[in-house]
């Protein structure tokens, strides 16, 4: 009844299926891991930003790479800023996805070293010259008390940014201590700040926004579906088998019943003419 499930094209569509069922499954568990990857990370945000801010001396030190968990959490420093050592982040947007700079300027604590402090997003010149310096407010003179968001030291291989070579003076790629310590006469804490508090006067820099901690995306909803696919196969290849059996049964039927091709009785000679 079913042989015809040895032939070439059953065998090829049955294997198919078989590897379709375990690549979809893992699909599906790929998805849910996104998902409960994204909500961990939620929780961690809104935790983070809702911590009471502490020194930052207590969470990084020179040469520290800031861990995951550390991300976001609030800290406060108090220093000087050096505008001589300002430095902007090209290629960066704006809370409306306008491209422009990140503004990068140290802030010398009490002690001799200094943090990195981004203090917000600015406009790329209006000339469209892309190597000509932004325009930027100056920084706060004087001793000042800063708090922002802890982040890490900016890599290519995190970031998926290209750390390109030969750009304008006083202009970078990454937010990364290491790079910046290079061009300083003075020791520079690992990761950096993103300035929340003081607001800047006139709204410039524009200040980078809190990260968002409600969103979970779409991942579950794909897992659930690729794992209805898996469901899906077998019910498909059944359903493939029984139409197939229906339509050779059909057609051994209407063999048997002489209605098919080449079926029907001969027909009569023509009688001989004299």
């Amino acid at each position: 009844m079913y042989r015809f499930l040895l032939s070439r094209q059953w065998v090829i569509l049955t294997l198919l299926a078989l590897v379709l069922i375990p690549v979809m499954t893992e699909l599906g568990f790929w998805q849910l891991h996104r998902h409960e990857h994204r909500v961990a990370q939620n929780s961690l945000i809104s935790d983070n930003l809702k911590a009471k801010p502490v020194p930052v001396t207590e969470l990084t030190s020179p040469g520290h790479t800031v861990p995951r968990a550390d991300y976001w959490r609030r800290v406060t420093a108090t220093g000087r800023f050096d505008p001589a050592h300002e430095v902007v982040v090209r290629r960066r947007t704006s809370v409306d996805d306008k491209v422009g700079y990140h503004v990068l300027i140290p802030l010398v604590l009490n002690d001799g070293r200094a943090l990195i402090v981004n203090r917000g997003w600015v406009p790329s010149p209006s000339t469209g010259d892309q190597t000509a310096f932004p325009d930027v407010p100056p920084a706060p003179k004087g001793e000042v008390t800063v708090t922002g968001r802890l982040k890490a030291d900016e890599t290519s291989a995190a970031s998926g940014i290209r750390d390109l070579k030969d750009l304008p003076d006083r202009q970078v790629m990454l937010i990364n201590s290491g790079q910046q310590q290079r061009n300083l006469d003075r020791t520079l804490l690992g990761g950096y700040i993103e300035l929340t508090s003081p607001v800047p006067s006139g709204g410039s820099p524009e200040q980078i926004p809190d990260p968002d901690d409600s969103s979970i995306g779409p991942h579950m909803a794909y897992a659930v579906q690729w794992w209805l696919f898996v469901a899906g196969v077998p019910v498909g290849w059944v359903i493939l088998v029984r139409r197939e059996k229906r339509d050779r049964d059909a057609a051994a039927r209407k063999s048997a019943s002489g209605d098919g091709p080449g079926s029907g009785s001969e027909p009569e000679p023509a009688p001989a003419t004299v």
